[in-house]
């Protein structure tokens, strides 16, 4: 490229930079006024296209064109407003379904963290030599719950920003993928409700697209792969002590997911004391809503984090070890799942 095609390129991605914040409000709005008028008496239809799906696609598509409008921001929003709307969808679910439902695959997340570990392990030392900490987060992060594992791992391990920024550009990459075909493969595998909630669940790695996806599939593949995602997320507390001990780094902050235990408590809240009339009924189903669009919403946020940067950041090798660590805990949980 000689210099006149790149000022050309320069002044292009200056240019639409100039447009991004206007755009990226705009979108912003028009999703939230849509979703919004799902509470308008006969306007429901023209709600029904905000999906999660959708959403994170705009959000994609906006990172991608603008770039990051208001980086800080999201990443903020993001995390906080995720917490919240998981919360909210505890308020949705009764305690003794959902245990009923997700413990199939409660039975088969001790067997597959490990396996994903050592894996992962494999993959990314042995095969593609990508340096241990960068490698050691990828596969934490498809182990457990995506980028809230990694963030709670990445400090014990005392990684470098850089280590932390391609591990989680390499999880939240595959993230946005999976919530596309996760579905797709879903209905042509013609997999139940039960089965697709917790292969989501196991093979998806963020709680985010797990979620995301489930919503997508249908009412009880969101409640089972939701159960199941959030038990296998308490796995990070074990997971960052073992850390602390492999890699000699004691002394160091674990961060702990305390909204699952804020989820458990909304579960067993609407158990308990909102089912139990036709008001606290409604309360229950009002808050539930309202925390599926809050996620739809999250999904924006997620999408438009997701920059040329980031994917320039990340790298072959990364990329390629946690895309094979993916299709390995894929299929082996499909596997696991029709024979098992």
């Amino acid at each position: 490229m000689n210099s006149n095609q790149s000022k050309v390129k320069g002044t292009n991605e200056t240019s639409l930079h100039g447009f991004s914040k206007p755009v990226y409000v705009s979108l912003l709005v028009i999703l939230a006024l849509f979703l919004l008028l799902d509470y308008v008496p006969g306007m429901h239809a023209y709600a029904s296209w905000v999906t999660p799906p959708v959403a994170l696609f705009l959000g994609l598509a906006f990172a991608l064109v603008f770039g990051q409008a208001y980086p800080k921001f999201n990443k903020k929003v993001s995390k906080y407003l995720l917490q919240y709307s998981v919360v909210g969808l505890g308020f949705g679910m009764n305690l003794h379904a959902s245990l009923a439902s997700g413990k199939e695959g409660m039975s088969f997340t001790v067997i597959s963290v490990i396996g994903t570990l050592l894996i992962g392990w494999f993959i990314g030392r042995k095969m593609l030599k990508v340096d241990r900490d960068t490698s050691y987060l990828i596969s934490s992060g498809t182990a457990i719950c995506g980028g809230s594992a990694i963030a709670a791992v990445g400090p014990v391990l005392k990684a470098k920003d850089s280590e932390m920024s391609v591990a989680l550009g390499t999880i939240f990459i595959l993230n946005a993928i999976a919530l596309f075909i996760f579905p797709v493969i879903g209905h042509a595998l013609n997999m139940s409700q039960q089965e697709f909630g917790t292969w989501a669940a196991i093979a998806i790695h963020d709680t985010s697209s797990v979620v995301g996806a489930g919503a997508a599939y249908g009412e009880e593949a969101l409640k089972i792969a939701t159960t199941i995602k959030l038990t296998r997320a308490l796995w990070i507390i074990p997971l960052a002590f073992a850390t602390s001990i492999i890699f000699k780094n004691k002394g160091q902050k674990i961060s702990i997911p305390w909204f699952i235990f804020f989820f458990v408590l909304a579960m067993i809240f609407n158990t308990y004391v909102l089912s139990t009339t036709e008001t606290g009924a409604m309360i229950g189903a009002g808050i539930n809503s309202l925390a599926r669009k809050t996620l739809t919403i999250t999904l924006f946020f997620i999408g438009a984090s997701l920059s040329r940067d980031v994917l320039k950041a990340v790298g072959i090798k990364p990329l390629v070890q946690g895309i094979l660590l993916w299709i390995v805990i894929s299929l082996s949980t499909l596997a696991y799942i029709y024979w098992f």
